[in-house]
């Protein structure tokens, strides 16, 4: 799972078997995941965030989008 980013206690990472589906990030902290499509950011699970944890995350997401979109597409080579 190679991780592109952590900003506090937030580590931005993909799985690297699912390069099939569309661009995305896994975000963990401690115990709690969610994921996020990164072209239009939208969350598509969670697991123990709460929503301003949440809100948090999907502004750090949009604020570093283009990063974490070239770092996809250059790990899985698209």
């Amino acid at each position: 799972m190679p991780t592109v980013l952590r900003i506090g206690p937030y580590r931005f990472s993909f799985w690297s078997n699912e390069g099939n589906e569309p661009p995305h990030i896994h975000v963990s902290a401690a115990e709690k995941m969610a994921k996020y499509w990164l072209e239009d950011v939208a969350l598509v699970d969670n697991e123990d965030f709460r929503s301003g944890e949440l809100k948090e995350i999907e502004g750090l997401i949009r604020e570093h989008q283009t990063f974490l979109l070239e770092a996809w597409h250059g790990y899985f080579k698209r």
